[in-house]
């Protein structure tokens, strides 16, 4: 890495990167959007609770030609002319204006406007367990990433080392060669060696600089300065408590439930939706017509027809039941039916995947903590052997493939150490993931 590049890095903690990606990443911001818009359906849901009021005013001219019988509307809309049934029609058009106010408060249904209301409260539960969902396994998929660059940067840190110790040999074993102390195909040997040392650390370099752009991407704001701190991750490992962890309360589960719950409250508006409706119906209008209702003389002027001459109100009680829309409602409410058994077995699926999960998660944490404890017995053998090889080899007891081997064992133990270390975090992250308790592993990690 370049001085310049470094100097640009900013270094963060973990809680840092956690808080950011739940402020800053888009698909979170998706699914805070998706809560609001259900919360307005609720208020939404709830108007039907209240009277629909209907007013309007309008100016016609027209002709008043009637006749005796009945007619059906066109596609719902009826043309209602009023006036004297007479031999012959009357073409001669007059204005009218026409004012009506309508009130109709369905008071009482049966429970349908408050099924309406708890299917909608169901979605916003929903709605809220998925976000919390979401949100718990970003913060994994952070964390998990966070770990990943973090052994990256202390591979390029192992490959930076090699590098330095393959340079260093090199320059020996060329100035051995030189002076006719070791053979010349030492040489290209060395050469070799120090060519794949530059190799390893630019494949190391790309790999960390990928996963740099993965965590910042998981962040909502692509960048590749990132620089992670490594906290307490390499200085101590983490502690297995013996108390059994449980994935009961793991949030997949629960936005799981409230599938279930959303279904089952649909099925209830669905069934409900076949009920009647009572009204309390109130009604008030006014006519004018440049027609006298006097004598049946003619105005023809707009001042003469909209002019009010009668008023009249109503007051009522209606009841309204589609009675043939019970076969309709009886196959919804199957339908329903089957989609609650449905996520009932997504939900039995998810609590089989989160109970394996959970056992895989604790072996691997038991066999990586051992992993973990191994690898600094094989980095002091492997720091052994790479001292005794180098001083036989500069002594002119071994030859430098000996040497070369015990370059790759050290090479090999830094990275394993690094490796094991991390694996060990992981572990215990995937843990976390499939108890549903993000605390699990946060509280290990030094501050």
């Amino acid at each position: 890495m370049s001085p310049v590049y470094k100097a640009a890095a900013q270094k963060v903690k973990l809680q840092e990167i956690l808080e950011k990606g739940k402020q800053n990443y888009p698909f979170l911001k998706a699914k805070q959007a998706e809560i609001q818009h259900t919360e307005n359906r609720i208020k939404s849901a709830k108007t039907d609770y209240l009277p629909a009021l209907i007013v309007q005013d309008q100016y016609t001219f027209a002709t008043s030609n009637s006749v005796t019988g009945a007619y059906w509307p066109n596609e719902g809309s009826a043309i209602s002319p009023s006036g004297g049934i007479r031999s012959e029609n009357i073409y001669t058009g007059t204005f009218g204006s026409f004012t009506t106010a309508l009130a109709d408060w369905r008071f009482f249904n049966f429970g349908k406007v408050k099924a309406n209301v708890k299917s909608a409260k169901a979605e916003l539960s929903r709605n809220q367990a998925d976000y919390e969902n979401e949100l718990f396994q970003h913060q994994v998929r952070i964390a998990d990433a966070y770990l990943v660059l973090l052994i990256n940067q202390k591979l390029v840190e192992a490959q930076r080392q090699n590098l330095e110790r393959a340079l260093v040999f090199k320059r020996v074993t060329d100035a051995a060669v030189s002076s006719g102390m070791r053979p010349g195909v030492d040489s290209s040997l060395s050469a070799a060696e120090y060519a794949k040392a530059q190799l390893l650390l630019l494949e190391s370099q790309r790999s960390e600089k990928a996963q740099r752009l993965r965590l910042s991407e998981l962040t909502g704001t692509l960048q590749d300065s990132i620089e992670v701190d490594s906290m307490g991750f390499y200085s101590q490992l983490p502690v297995i408590h013996d108390q059994p962890d449980s994935f009961l309360k793991n949030p997949a589960l629960r936005f799981s439930q409230a599938q279930i719950d959303v279904s089952l409250a649909r099925s209830l508006a669905v069934r409900k939706s076949y009920l009647p409706s009572i009204s309390l119906l109130a009604a008030g209008w006014a006519r004018g017509s440049g027609i006298s209702n006097k004598d049946d003389s003619y105005r023809t002027d707009f001042a003469s027809g909209v002019g009010y001459q009668v008023y009249n109100y109503l007051f009522g009680i209606s009841t309204r039941w589609n009675l043939t829309n019970i076969a309709k409602v009886r196959n919804d409410y199957k339908s329903e039916q089957f989609q609650v058994e449905r996520f009932k077995e997504l939900y039995e699926t998810q609590k089989l995947q989160l109970d394996r999960q959970l056992r895989e998660a604790q072996m691997q944490l038991q066999l990586s903590l051992e992993q973990a404890r191994l690898t600094p017995v094989q980095l002091g053998a492997a720091q052994r052997a790479y001292n005794q090889a180098e001083a036989r080899y500069q002594s002119g007891l071994t030859d430098l493939f000996t040497l070369a081997q015990s370059v790759n064992a050290l090479n090999r133990a830094e990275i394993d150490k690094f490796v094991t270390n991390g694996n060990v975090w992981r572990a215990l992250l995937m843990k976390a993931a499939a108890a549903g308790d993000m605390s699990l592993f946060l509280n290990q990690i030094g501050n």
